[in-house]
């Protein structure tokens, strides 16, 4: 069983290896591979609306953040990012987070979510997404500079969460 809870600024130390890994892929997100610790704590715990972390046998394993995905008259719509601890893949732990995210998202008081950048190519996500009830409304052609494969898509997908 893994538990999810808000993220602390001092959680950042268990966090920062997990995205450091993720990042250094160069393969699911757009970060630099090279992204100092600084950064990352800048872009996962500065940036974001709300932190969280996933914990297993009082172990940080994944994370996610939520913000706005844009300003002002866009601001209804969420954006959220993930990433789990590369040992703890196909344990559930993505759903479980996207599930709270969903769920925190409506808290917060957002009428949707938008995945901006998923790799086409990370298709284990991309059927995560799909099962969480997110559509891929839009491609953007070689969008992504894969660290080893060159230009690959991107999708856009979306979810409504209006009542």
């Amino acid at each position: 069983m893994v538990e999810i809870r808000r993220a602390t600024n001092l959680d950042f130390d268990e966090i920062w290896p997990i995205l450091h890994d993720a990042f250094s892929k160069g393969d699911t997100y757009s970060f630099l591979p090279d992204t100092s610790k600084e950064e990352g704590f800048h872009i996962w715990m500065e940036i974001p609306l709300a932190t969280y972390v996933a914990i297993k046998n009082q172990q940080i394993v994944g994370t996610y953040f939520i913000k706005p995905n844009q300003p002002g008259l866009g601001s209804h719509i969420c954006n959220a990012g993930y990433v789990i601890n590369s040992k703890f893949r196909g344990e559930g732990i993505g759903r479980a987070l996207c599930e709270h995210s969903l769920q925190e998202a409506v808290k917060f008081g957002f009428k949707g979510m938008q995945y901006n950048f998923v790799v086409s190519t990370n298709r284990v996500a991309v059927k995560l997404w799909e099962k969480c009830g997110f559509n891929i409304v839009g491609t953007l052609q070689n969008a992504f500079n894969y660290k080893d494969k060159g230009f690959v898509d991107v999708y856009v997908m979306y979810q409504w969460l209006g009542r």
